[in-house]
Order: C-alpha cells, then structure tokens, then sequence
C-alpha cells in the first residue's frame, strides 16, 4: 500500500491529459526519489508558466503578452485567417512551416450533448475581426469529427459574406482525429488542398 501524499499525487498527475493511472504512479514514484532541488525546480516552473501565459485577446493563442507575437508580426497575411479548435493547434499548423497568415482559436467546437453551444465559442470575437481586419479568406481548420463537422458548417453559414472566402483544410487528415495527431507533411498538404465552403 501507497503513503497518502504518493496516492494523492498519483490522483492529481493522472488529470493531465495522456498520463494513465500507471504513468501517473511512475511520475509519481520519481517524484518523491527524486532530488527535492529538482522537484522544488519543477514546481516553481509550473507556477510561473501559469501564471505568465495567457491567452492574446485577439486571437485566443498562448501568449506572455497580448497581443500576440503572431497578431503583431507585419510580415503574416493578414488577409487570411486560419480558424482551430484550440491554442496548441497553432503549433501544429506552425510547424508545418507553409501558413503565414494569422490565426483564431475558437476555444471548442459546438457540442450540445457536452452543453457548448455556439454562444460559448469564439465566434463573436471573430465576427469582430472581420469587421476591423482586412480579411479576405477564413480557413476553418477543425477535426473531421462530427462536433468538427457540425462546428465548420455552422462557422461557413454564420459568416458567410460577400467577399469573404470561406474554406475548409480536408485533404489526408485521418476521419475522426484532432490536428495534434497529424505530421508536417499531412497538415501542409491539408492547408493547400483547402476546399471553399458554401
């Protein structure tokens, strides 16, 4: 049998998404073997990430001050907006290394069964934008799940305006999975196969 702290901090580590209840117990066990130097080192980087990462106010990115360095950088094309689900899916498109516009994170996508309706989402605050921004084309770059589906048709309808470009990346990414599981190649390829949405 466990002490109580090694249980209770198995507990909390198996929250953190990808860590099953053994990788938690591992962690866990490391943890308390492990130098207190080093795990005091730990635990203070976690707090200062915490407290020093936000999200930018016009895009909804992970940032240490808003506006983002992305909504800032005057060599991205401002005119093409690529819509994601959530702030770490900007990393995958980034490191694809082709998309240089800007971006908008909707923070989910419609779910009525998990109670997120539209009004929950993002989608104001980019509405906003196209009426301060110079945007020309929204890619939606959502899974191909259904919530994904749903989420993107919605978006097209909702925004839909006479001359704005509304497309959908689709091209090799796997039925059903997120942007985070998707290779360079797959989420380039993605992006230049976009489909316009009607």
């Amino acid at each position: 049998m466990l002490p109580e702290p090694i249980v209770a901090l198995t507990a909390a580590l198996s929250k953190l998404p990808g860590i099953g209840p053994r990788s938690a117990e591992r962690v866990a066990l490391h943890l308390v073997q492990t130098d207190p130097a080093i795990v005091r080192q730990l635990a203070g980087a976690i707090l200062i990430a915490r407290e020093k990462i936000q999200f930018c106010t016009t895009c909804g990115a992970l940032t240490e001050k808003s506006p983002c360095f992305t909504c800032e950088d005057s060599r991205r094309d401002a005119s093409i907006v690529c819509v994601v689900e959530r702030a770490v899916d900007i990393l995958s498109i980034e490191k694809s290394g082709t998309f240089r516009g800007k971006f908008h994170v909707l923070g989910g996508k419609i779910s009525p069964l998990d109670g997120v309706e539209p009004d929950d989402l993002r989608i104001a605050d980019l509405e906003k934008r196209l009426t301060t921004e110079p945007i020309k084309e929204i890619i939606i770059a959502l899974g191909t799940d259904v919530e994904g589906d749903a989420t993107s048709h919605y978006l097209a309808k909702r925004l839909a305006r006479p001359s704005l470009k509304i497309s959908r990346i689709g091209f090799g990414l796997p039925a059903g999975s997120g942007l985070e599981f998707a290779d360079e190649l797959t989420l380039n390829r993605a992006l230049e196969g976009r489909r316009e949405m009607h």
